[in-house]
């Protein structure tokens, strides 16, 4: 009943003008259908209208594909073996798979095994990793070279960390951080089970890393998101996710992405390069953060290198971005058969922040940094006051009691210790410190001689 309502109003919809009924608004027949999916596909009221408004002409579409769990794939580890030889040791042990398509050159898709594709000895030595094709897309956008620096700000469980690492070929070096200390423990697990050897493991909030270090030449953030484009996976995002978790979600994004650029450093050879990439669908998680740093750091965006996908929106309902948002890519379940993704990639040209050209230098420091230097500027004052007076009361003391040289018989009064080398008379005498005089701290004079 349901069902067949749904199909009725998507037809009317589809050619308004002609098939509604007198009287009745097109605005009538959209409630009714929000009504009726939220009812059929389980779905809260505000992610079904936001999913309509992304796909009015696909809604149907995109939400039986999120019935449906993606095909299973995996991806070869080419620093132990060859996709041909891996594919090959697979098919031995019963397991259906197949190439996951041209636009990848190490990932196979399995449609069935006879054995558990976690415990096989091919796994357990490391030669593939369990990873859904769309995490490749940010890696293959990235490009990592050899001998690199880079950076993988959010890394939990290793994925795109042990790729990165196999097409940098164990050179260079790469940092893999995760917030979460325990998920962290996942990526040591893996990257000792890959063989990799050239990656560092951290578990920093993302946001402080500028302060910790910088000068990357590539950085990966793959931020953490709503998982609208993962709903398959997570059936709870149907009902869970409202308006203030994708407000949290976003802010939390802009944050990250401004620490990652400031991590990239504009003057590598090789790089600069930062790429952004959620697994989620919605616009306020994606080209309106991507936006938001083209406003506020030196950057541009920069084709994402990949061959398909659907471009971003550059215009979206009251959103209006930067014209070059067409270069970013999405990717549905619907259209491509991998979880939603979005990827962007920018190009860091320099690395003075907007608007703090002018600072103090001190600046630099970072909060914590700032914060001591300001807490202690009233008593460094003091001190500096307090240590003045006492340099100058010995001063002057020293002065009274100098070598005169007009008149020797008064220097012989005051007790001048220069006796017999007159030449040092002319030289300001020093404070007496218990214990840093050299003259009997090396044993010169034979009164204090060392045995």
């Amino acid at each position: 009943m349901i069902q067949t309502r749904i199909k009725e109003v998507l037809h009317v919809l589809s050619d308004f003008k002609d098939r509604h009924e007198p009287g009745k608004a097109r605005q009538e027949y959209l409630q009714q259908l929000k009504t009726d999916l939220c009812t059929y596909y389980s779905y809260n009221e505000y992610l079904m209208e936001k999913l309509i408004s992304l796909f009015p002409h696909e809604i149907v579409d995109f939400l039986e594909a999120n019935e449906v769990p993606r095909p299973v794939t995996i991806r070869t580890n080419t620093l132990k073996t060859r996709r041909r030889d891996l594919a090959q040791a697979l098919i031995n042990r019963g397991v259906n798979l197949d190439p996951i398509g041209k636009w990848s050159k190490v990932g196979l898709v399995v449609y069935d095994s006879q054995v558990p594709l976690g415990a096989t000895p091919e796994y357990l030595a490391g030669h593939y990793m369990l990873q859904g094709g769309s995490s490749f897309l940010p890696v293959m956008s990235l490009a990592p070279q050899e001998g690199e620096t880079i950076l993988d700000m959010s890394a939990a469980p290793g994925g795109k960390t042990t790729y990165i690492a196999a097409l940098m070929r164990n050179t260079g070096m790469l940092f893999a951080n995760d917030a979460n200390k325990e998920r962290a423990k996942a990526v040591v697990g893996n990257v000792h089970r890959m063989g990799i050897t050239n990656t560092v493991i951290s578990d920093y909030d993302g946001r402080t890393i500028p302060d910790v270090m910088k000068g990357f030449d590539r950085v990966l953030l793959d931020a953490p998101c709503s998982g609208t484009g993962v709903i398959s996976k997570d059936p709870e995002v149907k009902i869970n996710k409202d308006d203030a978790d994708i407000k949290k979600c976003s802010h939390l994004q802009k944050e990250l992405l401004l620490a990652a650029i400031d991590c990239c450093n504009a003057k590598s050879k090789t790089g600069g390069y930062i790429v952004y990439s959620t697994c989620s669908v919605m616009v306020e998680e994606n080209e309106w953060v991507i936006d938001y740093a083209l406003k506020r750091r030196n950057v541009k965006l920069v084709s994402a290198g990949l061959d398909f996908g659907k471009d971003g929106f550059a215009n979206f309902e009251r959103f209006r971005f930067n014209p070059n948002m067409k270069m970013t890519k999405r990717f549905y379940p619907h259209t491509h058969n991998l979880d939603g993704f979005f990827v962007a990639k920018l190009k860091k040209f320099s690395n003075k922040i907007p608007g703090q050209e002018n600072k103090d230098p001190s600046a630099k420091l970072g909060e914590l940094g700032t914060f001591f230097k300001s807490e202690g500027d009233d008593d460094k004052s003091d001190d500096n006051t307090e240590e003045s007076k006492t340099v100058e009361s010995p001063a002057k003391e020293e002065s009274k009691g100098s070598p005169n040289k007009k008149n020797p018989k008064e220097d012989n009064k005051s007790g001048s210790p220069n006796k017999k080398n007159p030449k040092q008379d002319n030289k300001p005498n020093k404070p007496f410190k218990k214990g840093k005089n050299p003259k009997y701290r090396f044993g010169k004079n034979k009164k204090f001689k060392s045995k």
